[in-house]
C-alpha cells in the first residue's frame, strides 16, 4: 500500500466536498476547485474523510494512488487557507510595484516588465523589492511564480535577479578570481 494513498484527506467544517465518479468538486471558504481525475481510482466520501483506493498492485495503479490522493488534498487545503508563494527581487534599481490589477516591474530592461493578474490568482507587493503570489489552486500559484521569476533569473555572478523567497544562489568567482598559468 501507499503510505500516503492510504491516509484518509479528513473534511474541515464549512468544506463541502462532492464526489460524481471521479469527478471531485470541493466548496470552501476562498472558492471553489474541481478537478477530474483517473478512471481507474475510487475516490469515496465517508463521514468527513475523504477514502482514494486503487484497483490492483498495478505499477500504473500505485503512482495514481498517492498522486490522486494529494491532489484532493491539496483542493481541500486550497479552498481552506489558499496558498501562496513569495519572491524577493535584488539588484540596484530592480523593484517592483502593483498598479490596478497589474504588476510593473523594473528589472535592468529598457522597459517596464508588466505582468496583469490571472483568474484566481492574486499578487500582492509588500515592498518595492517583495512580491507574493496567492490564490487556492497550488498548480496555478507555482506555475505564475515561476513565470515571474523567469523575466529575470537570478544570475550567479553578483546574484541580482528575482528569486524565491529562502533560494539559494550558488555564487561563482568572476575573472578575477582566476589562477595565473
Amino acid at each position: 500500500m501507499s503510505r500516503i494513498g492510504k491516509k484518509p484527506v479528513t473534511v474541515p467544517a464549512g468544506v463541502d466536498v462532492k464526489i460524481d465518479g471521479t469527478t471531485v468538486t470541493v466548496k470552501g471558504p476562498k472558492g471553489t476547485l474541481t478537478n477530474t481525475f483517473n478512471h481507474d481510482m475510487k475516490i469515496r466520501l465517508e463521514g468527513n474523510e475523504i477514502i482514494v483506493e486503487r484497483p490492483s498492485e498495478d505499477k500504473l495503479h500505485k503512482s495514481l494512488h498517492g498522486l490522486t490522493r494529494t491532489l484532493i488534498h491539496n483542493m481541500v487545503e486550497g479552498v481552506t487557507n489558499g496558498f501562496s508563494k513569495s519572491l524577493d527581487i535584488e539588484g540596484i534599481g530592480y523593484r517592483a510595484q502593483k498598479q490596478g490589477k497589474n504588476l510593473v516591474m523594473n528589472l535592468g530592461y529598457s522597459h517596464q516588465v508588466i505582468v496583469p493578474e490571472t483568474d484566481g490568482i492574486t499578487i500582492d507587493v509588500p515592498s518595492p523589492n517583495k512580491i507574493v503570489v496567492n490564490g487556492i489552486d497550488k498548480q496555478k500559484v507555482g506555475q505564475f511564480a515561476a513565470e515571474l521569476r523567469e523575466k529575470r533569473p537570478p544570475e550567479p555572478y553578483k546574484g541580482k535577479g528575482i528569486r524565491y523567497t529562502g533560494e539559494r544562489i550558488i555564487r561563482k568567482e568572476g575573472k578575477a578570481g582566476k589562477g595565473k598559468k
